[in-house]
């Protein structure tokens, strides 16, 4: 019987980092007292970069299926930092808005996530992480080609 050693690798470092970096920025968000989530913080940076996006169209750009967007939204409104406003000709199509609260804490997350970021790279140089950059971008092409594949059934 052949047995896989995952330590050479790459996707089990990939997925046990992602948990860690996850858990890292919960802790430090939590410590600076910001009432947000990894996942809220990727739709309030998205919608600081465009405002008013239709909650379909997040859905694909976030790779999230609808139902666990809506419920992200819901929190997100419950905590009034996004409003979700239906189109005038289509109410069953919704914008998603930030709200005064939302850019808010928009704000004031912007520095927690520098201090995240100088942390997580302290020691790596800046051709490092290029390095490391391109090296991800290929497994996310292998991903996505790979998907296709599966499709294609």
């Amino acid at each position: 019987m052949h047995t896989l050693d995952f330590n050479t690798f790459l996707i089990p470092w990939l997925g046990k980092t992602a948990k860690m970096v996850s858990f890292f920025i919960q802790e430090k968000f939590r410590q600076h007292e910001l009432d947000l989530t990894k996942e809220q913080m990727v739709l309030l940076k998205m919608l600081h970069d465009k405002d008013g996006q239709m909650q379909n169209d997040l859905a694909l750009i976030t790779n999230r299926d609808k139902g666990s967007l809506a419920r992200l939204i819901n929190t997100m409104e419950k905590k009034n930092l996004v409003a979700r406003i239906p189109l005038k000709d289509d109410k069953r199509v919704n914008q998603i808005f930030l709200t005064k609260q939302g850019r808010k804490i928009f704000a004031a997350a912007l520095p927690v996530l520098q201090e995240i970021f100088d942390e997580l790279q302290n020691g790596l140089t800046g051709a490092e992480i290029a390095s490391v950059i391109e090296v991800l971008k290929k497994v996310q092409n292998n991903v996505a080609a790979g998907h296709d594949g599966c499709n294609s059934n």
